[in-house]
């Protein structure tokens, strides 16, 4: 009986630890398919190998990171229907096209091109090829347009008329997906892929260099890590400042949650930590920094916080998850940007490749960017409860009549499987890493001597002489 009242409670846990585990992926192979194609841009115009040994350890790593993302991804879309039936009912005709779009403007893109980016070497033309890595880094960028604009409109929905039936029927597609909070977020995220894969590739060159293995690699690829964290790290928290503005006019009470205000304020303080007791409506053992808060959410010291008092309980999203998500998020930020301030000075006094405790460091922080993208995704869909689309459709209300003790055996299942299927992907990734690049004239020995045309003329551009096999 306990089972069958909290099916929906299941259902929201099953859909969380999936998308959860999903997300991890898109935010890495969004990130690695620029650099796939800013390293094969660098070898074809210096037609150094360097590049290309690395790109060819890249793309293994992007192949498998993908097949995880699609494996992971799938299973969401079923869901869908088994557990969120009303809400596919209801929001159908808007999301449903927005989700089609993206298997048909980006996923087949993706899938279509892997293969020539994965196994075109010599058999296509470096412009063929060039062309597939260019696809496969649009292709991806595009899939995160199509799935933000239909997720950030669950969050700020417009564009659509409510039926007599309660379904929801579009009347712009342009307002649907360019919604108010959709450019905020869709850039929000992208730049938190490519900081998130920028720390990953870091962490790799860090470790070759305290192992001293590939050190020639290792140092290329931490200089163009470092600079995109040099780059996009101080920029993603501009965007993240203009969201939070968004956020502040489209979905106050996350905000309230956020920042774990009760009473509206004028000149809020800004609390750096504290325990929200949502039962008596306070924060304990806050520590605040007066005025700070109004300042950053309305760039005022006397702007006004709307409080959660101002919207009935039952209104209002869970205040403790959403107050410490946040500041993990942001701690998280802090934590890169210094890294970046650090690597820049060391880089300037010539010591970025010989400083193992930075490297320490590097090594430490390489998984930082995924603990951040979590975090920030439990404050933005846990923020938005108790509804599943903003003001429209309550998250109890979407339910599908399940039973509880079915929701649990699949979500058992789903964790059981993901499990292995994340401990295999990631032991092959940990296992191409510490491989490591392969260079050409390694693989040159096992090549045979009658081989096809493209491919002798590549290896010949490249001074490789290939190895006649004794058994042709």
């Amino acid at each position: 009986m306990f089972l069958e009242l909290d099916a929906a409670l299941l259902a929201r846990i099953q859909f969380a630890f999936t998308i959860s585990f999903h997300i991890i992926f898109p935010s890495f192979t969004i990130g690695l398919a620029s650099y796939l194609l800013l390293i094969e841009t660098f070898w074809l115009k210096t037609q150094k190998n360097i590049y290309r040994e690395l790109y060819r350890l890249l793309v293994k790593i992007f192949a498998i990171s993908f097949g995880m993302g699609v494996v992971s991804g799938v299973v969401m879309s079923y869901q869908f229907g088994t557990n969120w039936s009303v809400f596919s009912k209801t929001v159908g005709n808007v999301l449903g096209p927005l989700m089609g779009y993206e298997v048909l403007t980006a996923f087949f893109l993706e899938a279509s091109f892997l293969g020539i980016m994965l196994f075109g070497w010599g058999k296509v033309s470096k412009t063929m090829h060039f062309i597939s890595t260019v696809v496969v880094a649009v292709g991806t960028l595009l899939s995160a347009f199509w799935i933000l604009s239909a997720n950030s409109w669950m969050h700020t929905p417009q564009g659509f008329n409510i039926m007599k039936n309660g379904f929801l029927h579009p009347n712009s597609w342009i307002e649907i997906i360019f919604n108010p909070s959709f450019p905020y977020r869709f850039f929000h995220m992208i730049i938190a892929c490519y900081v998130t894969t920028s720390f990953v590739l870091a962490g790799i060159a860090a470790y070759y260099l305290l192992r001293n293995k590939f050190e020639k690699h290792a140092k290329l690829l931490l200089k163009i890590a470092g600079v995109a964290i040099i780059i996009f790290t101080p920029i993603q928290m501009f965007v993240g400042d203009m969201h939070g503005l968004n956020t502040l006019k489209y979905q106050p009470r996350k905000i309230a949650a956020i920042e774990s205000i009760w009473d509206t304020e004028k000149g809020a303080g800004l609390k750096l930590f504290g325990w929200p007791d949502e039962k008596n409506e306070t924060t304990k053992y806050a520590i605040e920094v007066p005025k700070l808060g109004s300042l950053i959410l309305t760039h005022q010291f006397n702007g006004e916080i709307k409080g959660l008092k101002e919207w009935a309980k039952k209104d209002r999203p869970p205040v403790k998850i959403v107050f410490f998500s946040f500041r993990i998020m942001v701690g998280i930020g802090i934590l890169m940007l210094c890294t970046a301030v650090t690597g820049l000075f060391l880089y300037k006094k010539k010591k970025l490749f010989n400083n193992k405790i930075f490297h320490k460091w590097l090594l430490l922080m390489s998984p930082s960017g995924f603990i951040a993208v979590l975090a920030g995704w439990f404050v933005t869909e846990i923020g938005r409860q108790p509804y599943i689309v903003y003001g429209i459709l309550r998250t109890k209300d979407a339910i599908s009549p399940v039973i509880g003790e079915y929701v649990l055996f699949s979500l058992i299942a789903f964790v059981v499987t993901y499990i292995i299927v994340f401990s295999t992907g990631v032991y092959y990734i940990l296992k191409l890493v510490r491989h490591g690049p392969t260079s050409l004239q390694k693989e040159s020995k096992d090549i045979e001597w009658h081989i096809e045309p493209g491919v002798y003329q590549d290896l010949v551009l490249n001074n490789i002489k290939p190895k006649r096999n004794k058994n042709v």
